[in-house]
């Protein structure tokens, strides 16, 4: 029987060295809200970037007379189609594609939930990207999260999801070299807007690192950091749902860099 991963804030401080490497809002200071923690180790000594790295806050060319801060979901849909892109507090950050390891592992994780609801006979409903979800149900922000639990049908719209789903899942870039920004965006930016949004449960896979960084909302904002071995269970259902880590490792070892 595999081991199933257990944690309590306590028993995981942030190392001060993560945190010192992780801690850094867009302008390079450590973000000034209270009561959020950084993702610790998430992209810890991978600080590398790479030149063309499309994942970046950029100005939007159309429209010259806006500056960042200043979009609004008019301008995401006005975006050209051949380029992937989230909206977060009138930003538009214009995203990589995702590659094989980071495809497969979503794939993988959905599966493993949608049997598990399936059996459950229950109204959640896991969803993979690419899912438009207008977070803060304004016209700011509107971000595709790598795979999502939903158990509101009623936020369920012909274009996406109007509001927080239950669950998110994010999975870093599986190589080093890529931009430092890319990372903070999911382990910083995206921490503070889920949480504040309402999402009870967010993870993060770091493929590079073979690390899971698990953060339950609805107890406290320290992550619990863990090796991909064994299984972890999704607090939300009390560790019922459970996600074979091995099996995540090994989908990792399997792929080419």
């Amino acid at each position: 029987m595999k081991e199933e991963k257990k944690c309590s804030a306590q028993e995981n401080p942030v190392p001060a060295t993560a945190m010192g490497e992780t801690a850094q809002g867009e302008n390079g200071n450590r973000p000034s809200e209270e009561g959020h923690a950084p993702a610790a180790r998430c992209g810890y000594g991978c600080r590398e970037s790479r030149p063309g790295v499309q994942e970046n806050a950029i100005a939007y060319e159309a429209r010259p007379e806006k500056r960042q801060g200043e979009y609004t979901i008019e301008d995401y849909y006005a975006w050209p189609e051949e380029e992937r892109i989230e909206l977060i507090d009138g930003v538009i950050y214009v995203m990589e594609a995702p590659g094989f390891v980071h495809q497969r592992l979503a794939g993988r994780i959905f599966s493993q939930m949608e049997t598990y609801f399936r059996k459950k006979g229950s109204e959640c409903i896991p969803l993979i990207s690419p899912i438009d979800v207008r977070l803060d149900c304004d016209d700011k922000t509107m971000v595709q999260p790598d795979l999502i639990i939903l158990c509101d049908r009623d936020k369920i719209k012909r274009w996406g999801i109007m509001g927080a789903p239950d669950f998110i899942l994010e999975i870093l870039s599986h190589e080093c070299s890529s931009s430092f920004s890319t990372r903070r965006k999911d382990c910083i930016k995206k921490l503070q807007k889920y949480s504040d949004a309402g999402v009870k449960e967010y993870w993060i896979i770091d493929p590079g690192k073979r690390l899971l960084l698990t953060y339950d909302f609805t107890r406290d904002y320290l992550p619990c950091i863990y090796p991909l071995t064994g299984t972890a269970g999704l607090a939300l259902y009390g560790g019922e749902l459970q996600i074979d880590l091995d099996e995540t490792a090994g989908l990792i070892q399997d792929w080419p860099d």
